[in-house]
């Protein structure tokens, strides 16, 4: 361990609605510090109920109390002492609760799942938390694509799903906003409004509780730059800078953002190799300049957190 490591892992948390993206998130931070270094488990993992259960006690997955919220305090402070734990599994194929898994601390963790900063102590045990907000109707389409081709549902039964849960999220999933250094909104450009993958705008909401880089230098106030910096307010009044990155910026200007992010963070300029391994919200090849950075932005404030750099 490098003598100005903080002693513990780093962990990063990514908090969201279903179909948010946050696995999409998760693989390419981990690409980019490098899978043999980096341990990423769900949070959703830890449902009480199987999906015939939860259609017979009528409790959504959503709920904090169909999961088992005190295990998941338990195993990510286990995790953050260097411990291992023995993590449920639940199989979102099949709906069904599966052996659990052996999973041992590497020197960075990704938590991701959908009630990740419900208690205190769970939020206490990360160093960085993102929360995923998607324009809705784009997130709805990502959750009809994901789960009637990879987890077998009809489009109908999809829909149905959303219609059933409609309160839950308001009262379970999007109170966790405030809690986040970070929130994340992908939505599509207002003329092309279709687009569900690679052109995807992004918008950055970043609160003053990270360190977050000086980004002036691959800025301009050109109509075409890509890349947009101000000052603003959030939803709650408090000031936030808010980053945008357009599904078009040029090129040469992605990799001035890239360039400037490693500048900030020399000690790991090892792992540059990684950037740009991800997928698009299609899981189709691609490039897509906002997700490739917005990856590259979180794992910066993980490889700061890890050297002990914080907010002032």
């Amino acid at each position: 361990m490098p003598k100005n490591r903080v002693p513990h892992p780093i962990i990063l948390g990514i908090v969201g609605d279903s179909a948010a993206g946050k696995t999409t998130l998760s693989h390419g931070i981990a690409e980019i510090l490098g899978h043999d270094r980096v341990a990423v488990l769900c949070t959703d993992d830890y449902h009480k109920y199987d999906r015939t259960q939860r259609a017979k006690n009528g409790i959504s997955a959503l709920d904090p109390r169909g999961n088992y919220v005190d295990i998941m305090e338990q195993h990510l402070s286990l995790l953050r002492q260097g411990k291992p734990i023995l993590k449920p599994i639940y199989n979102h194929n099949g709906g069904t609760l599966d052996a659990p898994v052996y999973v041992e601390p590497k020197p960075y963790i990704i938590a991701e799942g959908l009630l990740g900063y419900t208690t205190r102590a769970m939020r206490e045990s990360y160093d960085v938390k993102i929360y995923l907000e998607p324009e809705e109707d784009l997130r709805i389409r990502w959750k009809i694509q994901r789960d009637t081709n990879k987890r077998g549902y009809s489009r109908e039964s999809v829909l149905a799903s959303l219609e059933k849960r409609k309160d839950d999220s308001p009262a379970f999933i999007h109170p966790q906003r405030t809690f986040a250094d970070i929130v994340v909104r992908f939505f599509p450009p207002p003329d092309h409004a279709e687009e569900t993958g690679a052109h995807l705008n992004v918008r950055h909401i970043l609160r003053p509780t990270l360190p977050h880089p000086d980004l002036t230098p691959v800025l301009d106030h050109g109509a075409n730059s890509g890349l947009h910096l101000e000052l603003s307010r959030d939803r709650d009044g408090k000031p936030v800078d808010v980053f945008e990155i357009d599904g078009n910026v040029p090129d040469s200007k992605a990799e001035g953002l890239e360039d400037l992010l490693w500048e900030h963070i020399p000690e790991a300029s090892h792992l540059r190799k990684n950037v740009g391994a991800f997928a698009n919200g299609a899981d189709k090849p691609g490039q897509s300049h906002p997700l490739a950075l917005t990856q590259l932005l979180i794992a910066h404030h993980m490889v700061k957190a890890a050297l002990g750099i914080r907010a002032i």
